[in-house]
Formats: structure tokens, sequence, C-alpha cells
């Protein structure tokens, strides 16, 4: 019962939301609501943090840090696919050379794995290209499925809203009939109420009128 929210409109059964003035009052409240609210730099400050250790990693907390701080991202550098030649003045030098070569030798590997990856692809590329695209398929059909059920379950919550308010609507219509209806009677009974005290009141007086008549007539006849 603490959790539970009482609806304070039926639109499914209200009338009158199409009358002049309506969709300006709402709209008014809604402004006057936007006013009050003063929104926070960060609107999730509420939440307890979240297990950010469980998918960052240090590139990504490096990156993150970058982007806080508004720094530039680094220029992607080409200098590992540069064969570059000793210096001018390490021509003689034999650790100059075995790193020409051995960086050589790198670029020579890497050209070497692209031609093996690229007729790895022209073989097996279209069987893996349809079965990738048969995935994707099984996935689209998969989502279309769970979108339809929670397009239902939307449809069906839709459904008994409506019908719940049309037959809470319906009773608080009978009950306000009956309450106008008791209203009325009990004006009507306020109204006979006060006919009647207003009859006694008549009555009392005429009666003391009497009484006051028979005891003139008793006292004039007493005298003679």
């Amino acid at each position: 019962m603490a959790n539970e929210v009482l609806p304070d409109a039926l639109p499914y059964f209200d009338k009158g939301y199409e009358a002049p003035g309506v969709r300006e009052a709402a709209l008014k409240l809604v402004e006057e609501e936007t006013r009050r609210y003063r929104p926070t730099k960060n609107y999730l400050d509420y939440l307890p943090a979240p297990p950010d250790a469980v998918f960052l990693t240090p590139v990504l907390r490096a990156e993150f840090e970058r982007i806080s701080k508004a720094q530039p991202m680094d220029i992607l550098s080409f200098k590992r696919y540069e064969l570059p030649p000793p210096l001018a003045g390490q021509k003689n030098d034999v650790t100059a050379w075995t790193d020409s070569v051995n960086n050589s030798s790198a670029q020579l590997q890497h050209q070497s794995t692209r031609i093996h990856n690229l007729e790895l692809l022209e073989t097996y590329g279209v069987t893996a290209w349809k079965q990738h695209v048969e995935a994707l398929l099984k996935m689209q059909q998969y989502q279309q499925h769970q979108l339809q059920q929670l397009r239902q379950q939307v449809q069906e919550v839709n459904w008994q809203r409506k019908s719940e308010q049309l037959d809470a609507g319906n009773k608080l219509s009978k009950m306000e009939e009956e309450w106008g209806a008791l209203v009325a009677k009990n004006y009507e009974i306020d109204r006979a109420c006060s006919e009647l005290d207003a009859e006694i009141r008549q009555l009392r007086a005429a009666a003391e009128t009497q009484a006051a008549a028979a005891a003139a007539a008793a006292a004039a006849a007493a005298t003679t």
C-alpha cells in the first residue's frame, strides 16, 4: 500500500478534454512544474556508481580521462609501417643496420600475413559471410518476436487499464447519481421539516391566541 499509486484521472472515461481552455490549462500546469524543477548537472547522483571495473580496461580508463580533460586525440602513427635506413651518422653501426633489417623482416612478415588472410578470405569468405548473414537474420527474427510480444503486452496493459477505468467510471457515475438523489431527498426532507416546523409554530400561536381569548372571556364573565 505504501508504494501504491492512486490515479486522480480516468482518461479513458473522462470527457471534456477537447473543451475550450482545457489544453491551455494543462500546458500552464506543465509550465509551472518545469519552472519548479531545477535540473542538476548529473541527475543520477542519487544512484550508486556502476561497477566500472567489470568492463573498463586501462586503455578505456585513459581514454575517458582524456575526454574528461577535453584533450585532443593522438594522431595515428604510421611510423612502424615505414622502412627507414640507418641515419647518415650510423652507416657503419651494426646495431642500426640490425634494427633496420628486423623492421624490414617484420614488414615483410606483415605483408605475407595480409596476403595469407586475403587468400583465406577468397576461399572461405563467401561461406563465412553467408553464415554471418544467416545469424543476423536469426537475430532479427528473435528481436522482432520479442518486439511483437512487448507490443502485445503493452496492448494488453492498455486494454486492462481501459476496462478498469471504464468500470471505475461507471461506478463513480452511479455513485454520483445516488449522491445527487440523496442530496435532493435530503433537501426535500429539510423543506418538509421546515414546513412542518412553520405549521407547528402557527398552530401553537393559534392555540395561544385561543387560550388567551378564552381566559379573557372567562374573566369578563366572572366580573359580571
